[in-house]
C-alpha cells in the first residue's frame, strides 16, 4: 500500500510514530465496529485529507494484515469501502468544494452530502442510517478538541456515537510531514497562504506567509507548509469585517488589487463573557470587562462581542456553547469560586461535555483560619451553602465591589421577616466580628 510504504521508509521517526499510533487506533476501532457500523466525517481540511489516507492505509492493513505490508503496489485509484459524510454549505469554499468532489471520485468514496448545520445534519442522517462510530480529524488545539480522547462518545444532547480521533495528539508539523512524505493532493488554497481553512467569512491568507516582491511590489503568500510556527496556523482565521465598502482600503494580493477589511491585520479574536446577577441588576458595575478589552486590543486582539449572563449552569453553558464557535478565544470571569452561587466552571464543563475537577484541593484548610484574611471565600462558602437550603425561598448573592473590597453577601426575598432571620442565621455560622 503507497501510504504505508512511503512512512515506513522516511527517515522522520517522529513521524512513523505518530503514524504507527494512528493506524493502532484505526485498527482498534475496525475491530470494534463494521465497516458498515462506522463513517468518515471529510471536509476536504488538511487534516480530514491526513484522516482519509490513514483510513485507507489502516483499512487495508486490518483487512491483508501485518504480513501483505508494503507488498502492493500503487492503488490509488482503488475504492474506499468507508462511509464517508461532508457537509457542504453556502460559506465553504469553492477550492474546498472542487478539492473534496475530486478526492471522492479518485478514491471512491461514498460520500453523503449534508447540506445541514452539523449537528441537525447529523441528527437527520444517523436516523436514515444508524453508526455507531464516526472517525474525526480533530487535534489538540482546535475548539472542539477540549476534554476529547482518542475514543469518547458524543456530547450530552447529540446523536449517540463514539468519536474515534486517530491523529488527536498530532501537531500542524506533524499533518504536513504526513502529507508531504505520501505526496498526496490536497486543496490548493493550502499553497496561497491559507494554514487553517474554515469558511469565506472568517478565513484568510496567514500573514506571517506573506512576503512582497522587493522590485514591483506585489504580495504574494508562501505556501503553509512553510509557517515557521504551527501554534500560529489559526492566525489566518481572523473575523472579516461587516464594515461598509467606505471603511475598506485597497490593496494587492497575489498581483490583483481588490478590497480588504481593515481588520485584515487582526489575527485573532475574542469574545467575552461576564457572569454575575449583580451586573444584571446594577447592583455591581462591570469594571473588568472595559479593563480586558483595553488591554486585548493592545495585544492586537479584536473583541467581537461582551455579553452577561445569569449565576445559572444552564446559561453560562448556552452562552460558552455559542461563542466557542464564533472566536479564537472566549474569555469568562465572575462566579469563579467555591461559593454556591460560582457556576461558571460548572458551566463551562457542561458546554463541553466534560468533567468539572475538584474546586478546593486538600490541604487548603489553613485559609479558613487564616488571620489577615477575614472573609474568605472559602469561609463563606460553607455557611451560605446551608443558609440556601435553610432559606431556598430568598436569592442570596455574593460579590466584592473590587478586588481588595469587603466580600458582600445580598439577602434579596419578599417577606421582610424572613430576610432578617437569615441575616440572623448567617451572623450565628460566621464568628464574631466577621459580619457587618
Amino acid at each position: 500500500m503507497e501510504i504505508d510504504k512511503a512512512i515506513t521508509q522516511s527517515d522522520d521517526e517522529r513521524l512513523k510514530t505518530k503514524y504507527k499510533n494512528a493506524i493502532f487506533v484505526i485498527r482498534r476501532a475496525l475491530a470494534l465496529y463494521s465497516i458498515e457500523e462506522v463513517a468518515f466525517s471529510f471536509n476536504g481540511g488538511k487534516d480530514s485529507t491526513v484522516l482519509l489516507h490513514l483510513l485507507r492505509a489502516g483499512h487495508y492493513l486490518h483487512q491483508k494484515g501485518e504480513s501483505h505490508t508494503n507488498q502492493g503496489g500503487p492503488i490509488d485509484h482503488v475504492e474506499f469501502p468507508m462511509r464517508t459524510i461532508y457537509f457542504e454549505t453556502a460559506s465553504t469554499f469553492t477550492e474546498i468544494n472542487s478539492f473534496t468532489y475530486e478526492t471522492a471520485s479518485t478514491y471512491g468514496l461514498q460520500m453523503d452530502i449534508i447540506r445541514l448545520d452539523f449537528k441537525s445534519g447529523l441528527e437527520a442522517l444517523l436516523k436514515a442510517n444508524p453508526v455507531k462510530a464516526i472517525f474525526l480529524g480533530v487535534r489538540i488545539g482546535d475548539p472542539t478538541a477540549v476534554g476529547q480522547e482518542q475514543f469518547s462518545p458524543s456530547s450530552p444532547g447529540w446523536p449517540p456515537f463514539m468519536r474515534v480521533n486517530p491523529i488527536l495528539d498530532w501537531s500542524y508539523r506533524d499533518v504536513w510531514a504526513f502529507l508531504l512524505t505520501s505526496k498526496v493532493q490536497y486543496c490548493s488554497l493550502y499553497d496561497q497562504g491559507y494554514t487553517s481553512i474554515g469558511s469565506i467569512h472568517d478565513t484568510v491568507p496567514n500573514d506571517l506567509l506573506c512576503t512582497r516582491n522587493t522590485k514591483d511590489g506585489k504580495i504574494s503568500f508562501k505556501p503553509a507548509y512553510l509557517l515557521p510556527d504551527g501554534r500560529l496556523e489559526r492566525a489566518g482565521r481572523a473575523r472579516k469585517s461587516s464594515a461598509p465598502a467606505s471603511a475598506k482600503s485597497t490593496a494587492v494580493s497575489n498581483g490583483d488589487a481588490k478590497a480588504v477589511d481593515i481588520n485584515h491585520n487582526i489575527l485573532f479574536t475574542a469574545s467575552v463573557i461576564a457572569v454575575g446577577d449583580e451586573f444584571l441588576s446594577g447592583t455591581v458595575e462591570d469594571k473588568l470587562g472595559a479593563s480586558l478589552c483595553k488591554k486585548l486590543h493592545t495585544l492586537g486582539w479584536a473583541v467581537s462581542q461582551i455579553s452577561i449572563v445569569r449565576n445559572d449552569i444552564d446559561s453560562v453553558a448556552e452562552e460558552v456553547e455559542r461563542r466557542k464557535g464564533t472566536s479564537d478565544m472566549v474569555f469568562i470571569y465572575g462566579a469563579v469560586g467555591p461559593l454556591h452561587s460560582d457556576v461558571t466552571v460548572a458551566g463551562v464543563a457542561k458546554a463541553f461535555g466534560v468533567r468539572t475537577m475538584a474546586q478546593l484541593p486538600e490541604g487548603i484548610t489553613e485559609l479558613l483560619h487564616h488571620e489577615k484574611l477575614l472573609m474568605p471565600l472559602v469561609k463563606a462558602a460553607q455557611p451560605l451553602s446551608k443558609l440556601r437550603l435553610e432559606f431556598p425561598d430568598l436569592y442570596i448573592g455574593c460579590y466584592r465591589e473590587s478586588r481588595d473590597g469587603p466580600l458582600i453577601v445580598s439577602l434579596q426575598g419578599k417577606d421582610q421577616a424572613r430576610t432578617e432571620a437569615a441575616a440572623e442565621a448567617l451572623r450565628k455560622k460566621l464568628e464574631s466580628g466577621v459580619l457587618h
